[in-house]
């Protein structure tokens, strides 16, 4: 695979020539290779000799009830040509295997290669990796391979454990921590309640992964401004996914998360299907680029995100997101009012007594969503409830139900043995 590193830099007109020579490429193997894709050209009467950047809109969607319930389908090579076997997360459906070749992995290093230069990332970083590497996660993976194109130095310490994360800070002298944010105000309490004085140590930067840091205008959220009011940190989202392969990583500017256009190639679809405008709402679609195993087109990702097309404060001339806002399959009407997850996180990370919580959506007999938080039950106190209430109705104009359980039997609903992330939300 040809890559280009400065392609993001370059004219619009430019990076379209490129990702039109990928695309007519990707449809040619797909249409060789992938029994799914064949299909549906087939069914459509599609004649992939005419499709280009400008009419790729009139392709139909992918979606990931097509990777559950055909999985193997989508797969381009035979089973001895897989170097890596990965899952999906599970996060909104059943997890579905993603397989990748040799070259996929090359893929999947240079794309975190990029991003993590993208986030002022050099040979001369020490990363020290605080997320899952094993169990078919890709994640940890793909910054790994990153980090090692980068000529960088990593530290595999994994999730979970602050005494660990403190004793290899102290040890190994790190100067990003890639991490889930939520984790690290317990990193910071931890050192509060230990002694030890983080501001002194060598990070510099952290780069979130799996939450958002940014409310939709770039400022920070509530968890953003909470680690940087104690840390005096850079702070770095991201976005991405198994499917796509890619991320998306902002850059010193913080005005969103970059496209690399040599690895995807993104639309952004509003409410009546078509491409959102700057800076308007709508689902992150994805067709990537040459991807070997399991290649996509129009890939429907589920993510609300908003999108920037003009040229960003660094130089970039590529497409950037917005944190996700959240997921269509999670969008909750509660009382005449629109809510996303992200949102009811916001409003509970701005209390530093909740440290663990659990959000629960269920039906009522008339089909209406009933919000209920759930909370450790040594937080409970009339006027904690009368507090927490107060809250949600200056922030968001809805008061949830509140429900207090004990905090080991919290803790075990948010953290199932069978998922890689914390189970923050439910729906029911």
């Amino acid at each position: 695979m040809s890559l280009l590193p400065e392609i993001e830099f370059s004219s619009s007109e430019k990076i379209k020539t490129l990702q039109q020579v990928k695309l007519t490429a990707a449809l040619e193997y797909l249409n060789l290779h992938s029994v799914f894709y064949r299909d549906l050209f087939l069914k459509n009467s599609i004649d992939i000799k005419k499709i280009s950047l400008e009419n790729l809109h009139q392709l139909p969607l992918t979606g990931k009830d097509d990777l559950a319930v055909r999985n193997e389908d989508f797969l381009c090579v035979t089973k001895n040509k897989i170097a890596d076997f990965t899952t999906t997360s599970g996060s909104t459906s059943a997890p579905v295997t993603f397989y990748l070749t040799a070259n996929d992995l090359e893929r999947l290093g240079y794309n975190e290669e990029i991003s993590l230069r993208c986030a002022g990332g050099t040979e001369n970083d020490i990363y020290q990796l605080m997320t899952t590497i094993d169990k078919q996660f890709m994640a940890g993976l793909a910054y790994y391979l990153g980090v090692r194109k980068l000529n960088a130095g990593i530290i595999r310490v994994g999730p979970g454990s602050a005494q660990l994360q403190w004793d290899s800070i102290n040890r190994f002298s790190p100067t990003v921590l890639i991490a889930i944010p939520s984790f690290i105000p317990k990193l910071i309490h931890f050192a509060e309640e230990h002694g030890i004085d983080f501001s002194a140590t060598t990070v510099k930067s952290i780069v979130c992964i799996g939450e958002p840091i940014r409310n939709p205008d770039f400022t920070l959220n509530e968890l953003g401004k909470l680690i940087t009011s104690k840390w005096n940190v850079k702070l770095y989202s991201t976005y991405a996914s198994t499917e796509m392969g890619a991320a998306f990583t902002e850059c010193e500017a913080g005005a969103g998360g970059h496209l690399h256009p040599e690895l995807l190639i993104l639309e952004v679809i509003n409410e009546k299907g078509e491409l959102a405008k700057e800076g308007e709402l709508g689902e992150v679609v994805v067709t990537t680029l040459g991807v070997e195993g399991m290649p996509l087109l129009r890939y429907k990702t589920g993510d609300l995100c908003n999108v920037y097309y003009t040229k960003c404060t660094c130089g970039r001339n590529t497409a950037r997101l917005g944190p996700v806002v959240g997921r269509k399959q999670q969008m909750i009407k509660y009382k005449g009012t629109t809510l996303f997850p992200s949102a009811i996180f916001n409003v509970l990370d701005l209390v530093k007594e909740i440290e663990l919580y659990q959000v629960e959506v269920t039906r009522d007999e008339f089909s209406n969503d009933i919000i209920s938080i759930l909370l450790p039950s040594d937080l409970f106190s009339k006027a904690f409830e009368n507090e927490i209430h107060s809250l949600f109705k200056s922030k968001l104009r809805v008061t949830p139900a509140l429900k207090f359980m004990l905090k080991e039997t919290l803790r075990e609903k948010i953290f199932l043995q069978d998922k890689r992330k914390p189970e923050k939300i439910i729906f029911s």
